[in-house]
This record gives C-alpha cells, structure tokens and sequence, in this order.
C-alpha cells in the first residue's frame, strides 16, 4: 500500500543553525502518527516545513506526489492542513465566520460549504452554541475545538496538529485527545506533534521520538510507551 505521507531526508534551517537534520517518516492512510520530543527538538519546524511554510531541503511526498514546487494553498486544496500551536484564529470574527475561512479553497470550486458547516457544528456542539460570539471570547478548550472545526472545514485527508493540548486543563486535553481519536471516522489521517507524550502515545498508532532535529526513536506507540528510556525521559516513570 503507497503510503500516505513520506518525509525523506528532511533538513531544515534558520540561517546556518539546522533544526531539522535528516529527519524520515512515514505514515499511512487512515493512521494517527506523533512526533514527540523536547521544547526546542525540532517538532513544529518540522510541521511548518512539511505545510510548506518553511524552506527544506529533502522531500515531502504526498500521496504519492512530490510537494516540492507546491505551494501551500495548493497543499491545503490536496487536503494537507496543519492546526498550528497558536491556532491563529481571528479573535473578533464570530465563530461561524472564523470557520467558513477554513472552506475558503473549497469555496472557490463551488463546495458545500454550509453542509459541511453543519457537520462541525453536529460535531463540536460547544461551537454551534457560540457561533455567533467573538473567537476572543471562547475558552482556551473551545478555541481549540474552533482550530479543529476550521480545519475540518477544508475536508482535509492529513490533518497536521501542532501542540492540540497546550495551556489547556487536564479535563479539557483528554476531550480534546478523544477528538483528534474520533476524527478517525471522518477518514482523516493525523499526524500530531505534542509535549504531552503520554496522551500523545495513548491516542496514536505508531511514535517518533525526535531530539535535537533527528529521529532518535520510532516504533509502535504502545511499544514506545513501554520503552525504558522513553518511560523515563517522557512520561515521568522510572526504566
């Protein structure tokens, strides 16, 4: 099976200090894929490289294609979104309209956008409560789930999220992990960077520990989980 998502050789820099080196991974369709790791590792250039947002050398195949002379719009209308860990929402535009520029490709080619409207809303029922108030005025959890419902609202196929759980409370990061989890259903493919390693290993599939720019670790989640270094280095526990 071709694999959805193949990072090969990955380097990315910021003038001559490399943040990315070498870095490869793969994911499939229908997969759920973390790349957990230190403050400063590397996760969100990773991320914004492979959106497109950042230069890179090495490649990014996309559904079998090569994503090097694709620019972003076009990578977003393929169906690669990333969710970036400020969310970026327009703090005093209603709900409803912060989540209808999230069809804005979709828009141009006469999509249905206000079915698919519905279908976030019948999903993040918090956001059809709220559609009409200010981003500004939600909670850090439900300007998450806005961050979600937008992207969701260019039907991606790899949905890229950066740091989902950040500043949230603890009750709030477990529904949002049973989210990123349920969005399995819509045949939506993540692949998820985040600090909180342990939520991250629960909800994937499969694990990339990445220190320093390059990958140091990959396996099986359950089997990362399990790993003494892992456990010890990440989720708190003694080898």
């Amino acid at each position: 099976m071709r694999p959805l998502l193949e990072i090969r050789e990955f380097h990315v820099a910021y003038g001559k200090v490399e943040a990315v080196r070498g870095v490869g991974l793969t994911m499939q369709q229908g997969q759920i894929v973390t790349v957990i790791g230190p403050n400063g590792a590397g996760k969100t250039t990773l991320l914004a490289a492979a959106a497109g947002l950042l230069r890179s050398r090495g490649q990014v195949i996309y559904d079998g294609v090569d994503l090097e002379r694709i620019d972003v719009e076009e990578r977003v209308e393929r169906g690669l979104c990333l969710v970036p860990e400020r969310r970026e929402l327009f703090g005093d535009m209603a709900v409803a309209d912060n989540l209808l520029l999230g069809a804005y490709a979709r828009r141009r080619h006469g999509a249905d956008v206000k079915q698919t409207l519905q279908q976030v809303f019948a999903r993040f029922p918090r956001l059809a409560e709220r559609q009409g108030q200010k981003a500004q005025t939600l909670s850090g959890g439900e300007r998450q789930m806005l961050a979600l419902g937008r992207a969701l609202m260019a039907k991606p196929r790899l949905l890229m999220l950066d740091e989902p759980s950040l500043g949230l409370a603890p009750i709030m990061v477990r529904e949002i992990f049973h989210i990123v989890a349920s969005l399995r259903q819509l045949g939506v493919s993540i692949l998820l960077v985040e600090q909180n390693a342990r939520a991250a290993l629960e909800t994937s599939d499969y694990g990339y520990v990445l220190e320093m720019g390059e990958i140091t670790h990959q396996g099986p989640s359950a089997a990362l989980a399990h790993d003494g270094r892992v456990v010890t280095t990440y989720l708190g526990g003694t080898s």
